[in-house]
């Protein structure tokens, strides 16, 4: 899990499309918790600050502590929008949580040792079916990512959502089979061979 982090926010009394221009013209974002039970709190957070936390890696993963006026709140990101022409944040939904939340949760899968694949060493290629998992898992046991270890794995092989280590009572939200996340592809090396070959032959028969 990666490490919890606080950021400071100021409630925002005045909500709409004219407040939000006015926030960011100022450096602020808006934003929204939400959840628990409790009504919604609309708040003003530093772009700076949540800016970096997105690039970062792991915002939506990581639990935060939000200061809103003193009172600390424990939160997990749920969803951010970005400007599309410009690629800077425009607004941050953030969910009430506590140390027995569960939530649900992308979590990315990254994969290692590529080089102790004898498909991949033969040519073969790696198909990721799923870059992310969907987990139900504790907000204070969610991986930063999970890993798919390829050591062994030859042509034809596939890892699937069992293979994987999750953490202590998480589970997968798609829970009614055991799904593929990555496959070891045919061996590219050859079908490139092959189309080459064609392209030669075609050439050769125009010539003639």
């Amino acid at each position: 899990m990666s490490q919890t982090y606080e950021l400071k926010a100021e409630t925002r009394e005045r909500v709409g499309k004219g407040s939000s221009r006015e926030l960011r013209r100022n450096g602020l974002i808006p934003a929204v918790i939400y959840g628990d039970k409790q009504p919604p709190l609309s708040i003003a957070l530093a772009t700076k600050e949540v800016t970096m936390k997105i690039h970062a890696g792991g915002f939506m993963t990581t639990v935060a502590i939000i200061d809103v006026n003193g009172e600390k709140i424990r939160v997990l990101p749920k969803d951010y929008q970005l400007d599309p022409v410009r690629d800077f944040t425009m607004h941050v939904d953030f969910l009430r949580v506590s140390k027995d939340s569960q939530v649900s949760v992308q979590v990315p899968v990254h994969f290692e040792n590529e080089e102790k694949s004898p498909g991949l060493k033969r040519g073969g290629a790696l198909n990721i079916v799923r870059h992310e998992v969907e987990l139900n898992v504790s907000a204070d046991s969610i991986p930063e990512f999970l890993t798919v270890d390829l050591t062994g794995l030859n042509i034809g092989d596939t890892v699937h959502i069992s293979d994987i280590k999750l953490p202590a009572g998480a589970t997968p939200v798609i829970a009614d089979r055991d799904f593929t996340v990555a496959t070891i592809a045919g061996r590219v090396m050859e079908a490139e061979e092959e189309e080459e070959a064609a392209a030669e032959e075609a050439e050769g028969e125009a010539e003639e």
